[in-house]
């Protein structure tokens, strides 16, 4: 039985609930590796513990974080409002005293001050379209960092598997080891031939073989752990603790539906979406209607004062933003229609889900409430016939590989029921682990 296992996309995912006490740690500082090596914690890792170090070390999640910020900043200049303009005006002044010759002045100069008034509550619109975009942008990060709690607990799960069955391979290898050598003193002894212990030891090389290839495999894991963690070297002596014992799962398809649909980031970003697009369409409305601007002016010639005032206002004859209306109500329906695509896709990622996992369960019940003893009976009987002349050296063989399968079946049908736990819980977007 394979084990398959597919890793989401780091673009962004939301940790369920995060044990404040956990994230402290976490941040904690600790002693500067030398380069190129990352400090290994001094003890074993829990499932939480790592989640945690995730979110708070992970590199593409502090991006995403930043973005968030540098998004929200629109909310300042989409607040703003519009600056008044001074003009300073000056014609005909003379530069120095000539009082032999008046007609240097009189002179002239002005000053003027004007504003552009909004209407149409364009800053109102602009203020609502720029906070339903930040609003998306913290779904979307939310989105991220829920997908980034899933690849950890995958590789977590991976690791768990990776070191179990590296335990099962080095107790097959343990107890070949003890049967090579009760058959090299029973060659000693002149029981049987050296052809037949040459038979026997050869066989060893398999077990030796499937002990390497297990090692391998959990340093694999551990490697793609440590990435996510935000290593940049990753570190032989990390290490996590954990069981792999199929765990209950008290709820409800209904519920999950529920759940998923009321905390699903990208389905509230989609949510944000739609009410960032009717924020534009009105705004687009908003830009449609004129702007006056109005202007006094302070007049000085010779030794004449005056004042006076100007109101400009365009005439909208040829211009009326109808182009950016059109768009932005056909944005609206595109919205609405993601909406409910971003609706379809969350019922469809639970109901997925909570199959998988219904499945992973009768199939690990199945490993551990029958085969995995019966195999480890069948091998312990026939390793104690071997040893005594009792069986053949292909009955006790065979007996040793059908146990080694089946356990290693039952560790991938337990691994399958935490994956398929992980997969729910990132569908509806909550930490239902038991």
């Amino acid at each position: 039985m394979r084990l398959y296992l597919f890793r989401a996309a780091a673009v962004g995912a939301v940790l369920y609930t995060t044990v404040p006490a956990l994230m402290a740690q976490a941040n904690q500082p600790t002693p500067t590796p030398p380069p190129g090596q990352t400090a290994a914690p001094s003890t074993p890792l829990t499932l939480s513990e790592v989640v945690a170090r995730a979110i708070a070390a992970n590199p593409s999640l502090q991006s995403a974080q930043q973005h968030v910020s540098a998004v929200g900043a629109n909310k300042i200049t989409a607040g703003l409002r519009q600056n008044p303009n001074l003009t300073l005006y000056g014609q005909n002044v003379t530069l120095g005293e000539r009082p032999s010759d008046p007609s240097g002045n009189p002179y002239f100069y002005s000053a003027n001050v004007s504003r552009l008034f909004e209407r149409g509550q364009k800053r109102r619109w602009r203020l609502d379209s720029a906070n339903a975009a930040t609003d998306a942008a913290q779904s979307l990060y939310q989105d991220q960092q829920r997908q980034l709690v899933l690849s950890v607990r995958q590789a977590f799960t991976t690791m768990l598997l990776a070191k179990a069955s590296l335990a099962v391979a080095e107790e097959n290898l343990t107890d070949y080891r003890k049967t090579v050598d009760l058959s090299k003193s029973r060659l000693d002894a002149g029981d049987i031939t050296r052809t037949d212990f040459e038979r026997i030891d050869l066989q060893q090389a398999q077990f030796e073989a499937d002990a390497d290839n297990a090692r391998l495999s959990m340093q694999q894991a551990s490697a793609q752990l440590q990435v996510l963690l935000g290593a940049d070297h990753p570190s032989p002596a990390f290490d996590i603790t954990g069981t792999l014992d199929a765990p209950l799962v008290n709820m409800t398809l209904t519920e999950a539906e529920n759940k998923a649909l009321a905390t699903r980031p990208d389905y509230q970003a989609a949510r944000e979406s739609l009410t960032g697009a009717e924020a534009n369409a009105k705004l687009a409305i908003a830009n449609g209607a004129t702007d006056p601007t109005l202007s006094a002016e302070y007049d000085r010639n010779g030794i004449d004062n005056s004042v006076g005032a100007t109101f400009n206002i365009p005439l909208r004859i040829f211009d009326r933003n109808q182009g950016e209306k059109s768009r932005t109500r056909y944005e609206v329906d595109s919205s609405r229609s993601a909406l409910t695509a971003a609706r379809n896709q969350v019922v469809s990622d639970v109901d997925q889900a909570w199959m998988a996992l219904e499945t992973a369960q009768q199939m690990a019940k199945r490993y551990n409430g029958h085969y995995a003893d019966e195999a480890g009976h069948v091998r312990d009987n026939l390793q104690f016939s071997y040893r005594n002349g009792n069986t053949t050296l292909l009955d006790y063989l065979s007996a040793l590989r059908d146990y080694r399968s089946v356990r290693v079946s039952s560790l991938n049908a337990n691994a399958q029921v935490w994956l398929a736990l992980h997969q729910l819980s990132f569908a509806t977007a909550t930490d239902i682990l038991p």
